[in-house]
């Protein structure tokens, strides 16, 4: 599968708590932190809930 980098852009103040666990799951939690992981379903799934707070680069 391919690898994503994947960088919060967008801060949690005042988002849902599922939301805000969503982002602590992808191992986030500021802004402008960034990791690479291996894009599969699970990971896609994660994404598309806080896709508004992050920015997505595939590797």
């Amino acid at each position: 599968m391919a690898q994503v980098r994947i960088t919060q852009v967008r801060s949690t103040i005042k988002r849902p708590k599922t939301q805000k666990l969503a982002i602590q799951s992808l191992g986030l939690g500021k802004i402008n932190r960034s990791i690479v992981l291996e894009y599969n379903p699970s990971i896609a799934g994660v994404i598309r809930k806080v896709e508004h707070l992050v920015k997505i680069e595939e590797i």
